[in-house]
């Protein structure tokens, strides 16, 4: 990936269409006679509006919605609601959202499970004859499936995060801090053209890469670390997700073996990648790997997660997760190892479930040599 450079072009539209449609044909499987979706992320999928304040409610009878939101987005609401070709959907500009007779009739009224207390204890008093219900997670079922318009705004962000450290990465050298690489890489992304780091960058190096979730320090590399660096951008609201592990310096035998043990689980994990496969497959298959090694007990977390408008969506693959892998999910697939007080391993790609298997978003090298 040396000199790699990426750049975001125009994009194919956004279309949401039918989406209220899907929403409210879910709704009435619950028996629900509207729906109220306070995630901001949730109504940008459904209708196209981006804005930080916005309650969203939906009929099952009619597949109306009705989008509710304050007067410093009464031209921009509109505006995004039809270049999205969101169908069916009213603005009003008012600050209350419970202070609407739009879903009076309701005996069974929707609400998401991410929802406050407080927030929750308003729509009780403001619909007391209603039946409250928790939505959970239905939205967010919906939106595991990407169309081929968001897939190509994810595999911008992954080639943007790609380039960054393709740029970043002869800067690794002891001497430097963490905080100067995660820094270098955000400001690369930007550069390349992505709206920001998709979440924390994490540069950990030597005994703090033992931190799955480390937060770059003023440490500087010293010959010898592990430096383990996860890395992702933001295109048009939509993420990439992708982590690598250098060695400073030839690595010890003990180094050798865990980035030898990682590398071989999230190979393994990448192949048992396929539509109608157990979430929970892929994430046996990477920690079976590490056990086979003597390493099962160093690998902390679970090996993905779903990526798209937010950093972890659905599916989940962890042991316990239910879900089954579908065409066009996009999931990540990182085990990892860690030892305290010496270092951590971890190798993560970005892929897209088809029938044959995954496409591979992540092409970074996995070489971990820096030779000094």
């Amino acid at each position: 990936m040396t000199g790699v450079t990426a750049g975001v072009t125009a994009f194919a539209p956004l279309h949401v269409t039918g989406r209220i449609r899907q929403l409210a044909t879910r709704l009435g499987e619950l028996d629900v006679t509207a729906g109220a979706i306070t995630d901001l992320i949730n109504i940008r999928w459904l209708t196209g509006f981006n804005g930080s304040n916005a309650v969203l409610l939906v009929s099952t009878t009619d597949a109306k919605a009705l989008l509710i939101t304050d007067d410093r987005y009464a031209e921009q609401a509109p505006a995004e609601i039809a270049t999205s070709g969101c169908e069916n959907t009213e603005v009003a500009i008012q600050r209350d959202p419970t202070d609407t007779d739009w879903i009076t009739d309701s005996t069974r009224l929707a609400l998401e499970d991410s929802i406050t207390w407080g927030e929750q204890r308003r729509w009780a008093t403001a619909f007391a004859d209603s039946e409250l219900i928790c939505l959970e997670a239905t939205v967010e079922e919906l939106r595991a499936v990407k169309t081929e318009a968001e897939l190509e705004r994810i595999r911008a962000a992954a080639a943007i995060a790609d380039a960054a450290l393709s740029a970043v990465h002869p800067k690794i050298r002891p001497g430097i801090t963490e905080k100067e690489i995660a820094n270098a890489l955000d400001d690369e992304m930007r550069t390349q053209g992505a709206t920001g780091p998709a979440y924390d960058t994490i540069v950990a190096g030597g005994p703090n890469a033992a931190l799955p979730h480390a937060h770059p320090s003023d440490r500087p590399f010293e010959q010898g670390d592990l430096v383990v660096i996860d890395v992702g951008a933001v295109v048009d609201g939509y993420r990439s997700d992708m982590t690598r592990t250098f060695s400073l310096g030839t690595p010890g035998e003990q180094a050798q073996k865990m980035l030898d043990a990682t590398f071989d689980s999230q190979a393994q994990g990448v192949a048992a990648v396929s539509a109608g496969v157990k979430a929970r497959d892929v994430d046996l298959t990477c920690r079976q790997a590490l056990e086979d090694v003597g390493m099962g007990e160093a690998f902390s977390h679970s090996t993905g997660h779903g990526v798209g408008l937010n950093i972890h969506e659905l599916p989940r693959l962890t042991h316990r997760s239910d879900d089954i892998l579908d065409t066009a999910n996009v999931v990540t697939v990182e085990p990892g190892v860690y030892y305290p007080g010496f270092g951590g391993v971890r190798i993560e790609d970005l892929v897209v479930v088809n029938d044959a298997g995954c496409e591979v978003l992540t092409h970074f090298h996995k070489d971990p040599l820096i030779p000094l």
